[in-house]
């Protein structure tokens, strides 16, 4: 038995309430059940019930054991002051306030079917890819297409988060988080957090001084990365960005030290960090103002449009500064720019939206459902248990639901574990 499942209980009011008696025998009418707390004090606030001929408004408090009121230490806390219901499942001792007041107890396990207890446990008790894995595939479809769309706006939300606290890093400057979180996506998974701290090496104003010119940009970021560090390469366009660089490093005071090494083991080399470094900067070359444009974008095919940039003319003919290759324009993909939108610019443009309170979840959920399903090893496998609509909105509230719900077995959170343990 664990607390989150009489939490469970007592807000469903899954047990039998018209019979209820404290351990002193006194009945008890609820009126309401409170407003559950998921923060520090009382399990719920502003309930409202009457025990013998008395009216009650306070808190409830819920436990395994009356005891572990005592174990948490609440008889000198005066949060707890104003509980006026102890639930729990198993009494085992008389509990008393701060005042030497007792508090009356409910023992739950008296009034809750049996049923219920077992399929909460069946379910917890899983030793399955997620708790729920033979019964997923009966999931109401309505139901569960619902519970995506929450998870969504709660991956969103997640993001946002994060995007907060970027923006008081950069004194509420929404180009510069742009850039650090697009650059960071540029560098897909394997160099993601290594694009990431590029980002973070320099103030983005640096980035304003130097748009004009592309071979200054590539020069920052392939030299902030240590890309030029090599001495036996005899190219010019190597040596100009080195020279360029070390005139950039003196004047800006550049410091790369904290910078992750580059990945290149087991990438395409389309995927090559030069090359997506080489595309960044061509990106922030030829599109000033970057945060407000990308804001006015809304559907698919004009963020194809907007993103359809390729390398510099070197990395037309180079997938390392070493070796040459096939001329090739060497542009951003669909589905890389699909990556860009799911994991930065919608975030972005929810987050931005928000900000200025004002919603553009109609606008989001268009977009996002315009996208193909991502593909990955969870996906794949919520697919095989049961087939849900084939966009990105699916595939980001799956990996929502696996990482944050399944993973962590909050199944009486969840829409799907929560039908299951209610279903006849």
């Amino acid at each position: 038995m664990q607390e989150d499942f009489l939490h469970y209980i007592w807000k469903h009011k899954a047990f039998a309430s018209s019979v209820l008696q404290t351990t002193k025998d006194e009945p008890i009418s609820i009126a309401n059940l409170g407003q559950h707390n998921h923060n520090a004090g009382p399990d719920f606030f502003n309930a409202q019930l009457s025990i013998g001929s008395q009216l009650w408004a306070g808190n409830v408090e819920i436990h395994i054991k009356s005891s572990d009121w005592y174990v948490h230490n609440h008889e000198v806390d005066k949060a707890y002051d104003n509980v006026i219901l102890h639930v729990v499942w198993e009494h085992d001792t008389e509990i008393f306030r701060k005042d030497n007041s007792e508090i009356p107890t409910l023992e739950l396990k008296h009034y809750v079917d049996k049923n219920l207890i077992h399929k909460y446990q069946k379910l917890m008790q899983s030793k399955s890819w997620i708790n729920c894995e033979s019964d997923f595939h009966n999931a109401d479809d309505f139901l569960l297409n619902n519970w995506l769309e929450r998870l969504y706006i709660e991956r969103l939300e997640e993001k946002s988060e994060t995007i907060v606290q970027l923006l008081k890093d950069s004194n509420n400057d929404w180009e510069a988080v742009l850039f650090k979180m697009l650059l960071k996506n540029f560098g897909l998974k394997v160099n993601g957090e290594t694009f990431f701290s590029l980002a973070n090496s320099f103030d983005f104003s640096i980035i304003r001084k130097l748009q004009n010119d592309v071979l200054n940009v590539e020069a920052l970021f392939f030299g902030q990365s240590g890309l030029l560090e090599e001495n036996t390469i005899e190219d010019g366009y190597f040596k100009d960005l080195k020279e360029r660089y070390k005139f950039l490093k003196q004047k800006f005071r550049l410091d790369n030290r904290g910078i992750l090494p580059l990945q290149f083991f087991r990438l395409r080399p389309p995927n090559f960090p030069t090359i997506r470094l080489s595309q960044f900067a061509n990106l922030y070359t030829v599109e000033q103002n970057l945060f407000s444009k990308v804001m006015q974008l809304n559907t698919l095919d004009a963020f194809y449009k907007f993103f359809n940039k390729g390398v510099t003319q070197f990395w037309m003919t180079h997938y390392t500064f070493a070796k040459s290759s096939n001329k090739t324009k060497k542009v951003m993909t669909k589905s890389f720019i699909d990556l860009l939108i799911i994991n930065t610019l919608i975030p972005l443009k929810f987050s931005y939206a928000k900000s200025q309170g004002k919603s553009v979840e109609d606008t989001v959920f268009i977009l996002i459902k315009e996208i193909k399903i991502e593909n990955n090893s969870i996906v794949s496998k919520f697919l095989d248990l049961k087939p849900v609509e084939k966009n990105a909105l699916s595939s980001q509230a799956l990996l929502e639901l696996k990482q944050k719900y399944c993973d962590k077995n909050r199944c009486l959170q969840c829409a799907i574990g929560n039908s299951l343990i209610v279903k006849n």
